[in-house]
Formats: C-alpha cells, structure tokens, sequence
C-alpha cells in the first residue's frame, strides 16, 4: 500500500499535535481527554474528545483546500450531532465557525507563548443575529 505524503497545507496546525485535557471552569468537575493527531501520515488531523458524561465524547477531521487559508472541519459525536465548522489557526489564534439556520456557533482561542495551554470560548446565536457566551473551555497540554 502505498503512503500519502504529509499534507503541507496542514504544517501551521503542528502545535494542536498532542495529548490534551480540557476543563470547563462551568463544570468544575467535569475534565476530557483530548487527542490530536495526523492521519494517513499527515494527509488529515484528527482531533478527538473522551469526555464523561452528560457530555458528547467527538471526533473531528480537519483539512483545507490548498488554495485557501480556510479549513473545514467536519464533526461528529456521541449524541448522534453532525456539523461542518470552518476553522482558521493563524499565529496562536484558533477560530472555528458555523453559520446554521436558528443555530450558529463560533469558537475562539489563544495558544500561549510556551504552547501548553489554550484559553478559548464558544459563542452561539440562536436567531442568526445575536451573540451570546455559551461557555469558557481551557486546553492544557500533558503530552
């Protein structure tokens, strides 16, 4: 079988590789397990969530286009929810976005300096118009 070569249009997502946990200060005592890896040797990312219940464990596949700084994400998890995000990572600032009828979501979040946390939010808007907090999530990096 012959191997993919690394996806160059993946290279800016190499500090997202690792083992991570997450907290939701919200949910003091909820912590998830999160894996972010290459597939096919680099031609996909694949981040994935173990996270304890009431909440979805997930799985994303992430790519772009080599023509654009754009990626897309494609997400599924335990509770059967399927969803497209657009995603950008551009110098420490990870972004990711829908735009669904009744139901749209942004994420933003800022990698620091040394690469071992990622303090983010997500927004949602329920009328396509309004934004509101959803919920702080902190990513720390364990290995």
């Amino acid at each position: 079988m012959t191997t993919l070569p690394p996806n160059p249009a993946l290279e800016p997502l190499k500090p997202l590789l690792g083992e991570w946990t997450i907290r939701i200060p919200t949910f003091e005592e909820a912590e998830a397990a999160v894996t972010c890896e290459w597939l096919e040797d680099g031609a996909f990312l694949r981040i994935h969530s173990e996270s304890p219940p009431p909440f979805p464990t997930a799985t994303q596949l992430v790519s772009r286009d080599d023509s654009s700084d754009v990626y897309t994400v494609l997400y599924y998890d335990s509770r059967g929810v399927s969803r497209v995000y657009q995603m950008t990572f551009d110098n420490g600032l990870w972004k990711m976005w829908r735009d669904a009828p009744s139901f749209d979501q942004r994420f933003s979040g800022t990698l620091s300096d040394d690469g071992r946390t990622i303090q983010a939010a997500w927004e949602k808007s329920l009328d396509n118009e309004t934004w509101e907090h959803d919920f702080d999530i902190i990513y720390t990096k364990v290995a």
